[in-house]
């Protein structure tokens, strides 16, 4: 088997979240229990509908500053303190980046609107890839079937001769229900082991045709 391309999820995988010190602070101000404020912002049906473009980041925000009682200004010092941890992986994109021309890679994220500006224009590592495949727009989501379908589509590969990287494990089951091998990101230094062996293990050929 060929492998001719890489896919990467972005949110826990290429971005992490490094300092939890600012949702910390808010998760205590607001009294609410482990995990609640990071449940709250990705999984309220605001955000639900964000990550297939149905709604906008500001939507999510002012749906949440009303259910916890925020003003205007609190609003948006908790948006800005909710993501002020998060770091992009440069040494993961390296790495990525060191994979081309040998292999076409991609994105696979379920995102809210307005992401690509973050890649191409603030974290400028959207030319670490082929494709973009961002959720909120296509209005598709993981693990829907069809965002793995178009990706592949966009690369022109077949599903075994691909390989995805996600930190969510039902992420990580769709892509394998469609063909692609993929691989449970749990630490940089792991997911990197895994790829490298699994690339050894099969014969590579080149991106070209």
């Amino acid at each position: 088997m060929t492998i001719r391309a890489v896919f990467w999820d972005m949110g826990g995988v290429l971005l992490r979240t490094q300092d939890q010190s600012g949702r910390e602070q808010w998760r205590r101000r607001l009294q609410l229990p482990a995990g609640e404020l990071e449940r709250r912002v990705f999984e309220g049906e605001t955000a639900r509908r964000a990550t297939v473009g149905l709604a906008d980041e500001a939507q999510i925000w002012g749906d949440l500053a009303r259910s916890f009682g925020l003003n205007e200004s609190e609003r948006d010092q908790l948006a800005a303190d909710f993501f002020a941890g998060d770091r992009i992986d440069q040494e993961l994109v390296a790495f990525i980046r060191s994979l081309r021309p040998r292999l076409k890679t991609g994105v696979i994220s379920n995102a809210w609107p307005g992401i690509r500006h973050y890649l191409e224009q603030v974290w400028r590592v959207a030319d670490a890839f082929d494709t973009l495949v961002i959720s909120a727009e296509v209005g598709l989501a993981k693990p829907d079937p069809a965002i793995y379908k178009l990706a592949l589509d966009r690369l022109q590969v077949d599903a075994s001769q691909s390989i995805f990287v996600d930190d969510f494990e039902v992420n990580v089951l769709g892509a394998r229900e469609v063909g692609m091998q993929a691989i449970h990101f749990r630490t940089a230094e792991q997911a990197r082991a895994d790829l490298e062996r699994l690339l050894q293990s099969m014969d590579l050929g080149t991106t070209e045709g």
